[in-house]
């Protein structure tokens, strides 16, 4: 009876997932015999090469027509050049250690750093991007950026997005990134559960910068305030500088600044004078005699506004507005383009109204009157000393 000879098969293998895989594991074989420090050393060297390689290819591939023709594309590529070249590296170690002869203790923990740094390494680049194109979004805006509306209310919502966006992603990454390891992943869904008094108290500290975000998006979709508004807050008159995802700078007139915090000013009244146009009518008040001729203080306010660039030509008004005791007040009305046109033309019309009562009607300058009635004066005082002077004389 023939019996068959059986052989053994080799055992099976798991196919690797990827060439960069196989690569990695036949350059263990081939080297196998060296310390395992010495090939490990040697894949993250190759893995390294390999990364620059592919970047340099990744970069140059891009034409430099289209870079000329988009300019964010350009400041975007030259921004993250360092970074995809991080990005790859992490990558490529992150494939070819898994094949390298070390502990799995050891390997566990590099991979988690690894993991953890493509997250970090993510949420830069998206970071940047927003930070780039927000940046040429406000590069658009035009030069007087006061008289449009509309461009302020642009800048306004860009920069409170772009903020707001950098709060976002810097937060979702870092917890993203924390919870790649088991210890703080644990940690952080009891967080997110709010269980335990860590978390309460995490909870509440953060409560104040959440309120704040929120403000903020808030300030950006509604719109109660713009860059460059001409605002009145607590007292404090002046423009919006800068909106932050936190807190508003208030360019006060004298150049000092006032924060205030997002939260707060929702919750305050203020005043925006330049809401839906930069456009406002300044008012100017005179006391004067009631001889003043009203007509021709008419005319004259009519030719100072016209002799000066800062009238906008819409409106100009002068009229009684109080009849008092001694004396009658005047208001004059004169439109400008903006605030501090505004508060120059005033100033410049009271100026020039004053000068032109001093020299054409200095009588009708505010005088105090003095009406005294009763009896006579007498011709001469009795006075006993000087009386008794004459008589010894």
């Amino acid at each position: 009876m023939a019996q068959t000879a059986t052989t053994a098969a080799p055992p099976q293998t798991h196919a690797p997932s990827n060439p960069i895989s196989h690569a990695a594991i036949n350059a263990t074989s081939a080297m196998h015999g060296l310390p395992h420090a010495l090939i490990t050393l040697i894949l993250i060297a190759a893995a390294l090469l390999l990364a620059g390689v592919i970047h340099f290819i990744l970069v140059h591939a891009v034409p430099e027509r289209l870079l000329k023709r988009r300019p964010v594309l350009a400041i975007l590529v030259k921004r993250t050049r360092r970074i995809l070249f991080l990005v790859l590296a992490v990558v490529l170690l992150g494939t070819v250690l898994p094949e390298a002869p070390m502990a799995a203790s050891t390997l566990s923990r590099v991979l988690h750093v690894l993991s953890a740094a493509f997250i970090v390494l993510l949420g830069w680049s998206l970071m940047i991007a927003v930070d780039t194109f927000t940046v040429h979004k406000l590069s658009l805006r035009p030069d007087n950026i006061q008289a449009d509306v509309m461009a302020r209310k642009h800048v306004t919502q860009w920069q409170v997005l772009r903020r707001a966006s950098h709060v976002l992603i810097l937060m979702i990454t870092i917890a993203t990134a924390l919870m790649v390891f088991p210890a703080v992943r644990q940690y952080g869904v009891s967080l997110l559960a709010s269980a335990g008094a860590a978390g309460l108290v995490v909870g509440l500290a953060a409560r104040p910068v959440l309120s704040n975000l929120i403000a903020g998006i808030q300030i950006a979709i509604t719109q109660p305030l713009r860059v460059e508004d001409a605002v009145v807050i607590n007292g404090q008159w002046g423009w919006i500088e800068e909106i932050t995802s936190t807190y508003v700078v208030v360019r006060i007139w004298n150049w000092q600044r006032m924060i205030v915090p997002l939260a707060w000013l929702l919750e305050q009244p203020f005043q925006n004078w330049t809401r839906d146009s930069s456009e406002l009518i300044g008012t100017v008040h005179w006391n004067v005699d009631y001889t003043v001729p009203v007509d021709a203080l008419r005319k004259k306010l009519d030719e100072i506004v016209h002799s000066t660039p800062l009238w906008s030509g819409k409106v100009v008004v002068l009229q009684v507005t109080h009849a008092l005791a001694t004396t009658i007040e005047l208001r004059a009305l004169v439109s400008a383009r903006n605030s501090g046109e505004a508060w120059d033309l005033r100033c410049y019309v009271r100026e020039k109204m004053i000068d032109y009562l001093q020299a054409t009607y200095p009588g009708a300058l505010p005088k105090q009157r003095l009406e005294l009635e009763g009896q006579p004066m007498p011709d001469a005082i009795h006075d006993p000393v000087t009386e008794r002077a004459h008589q010894d004389a």
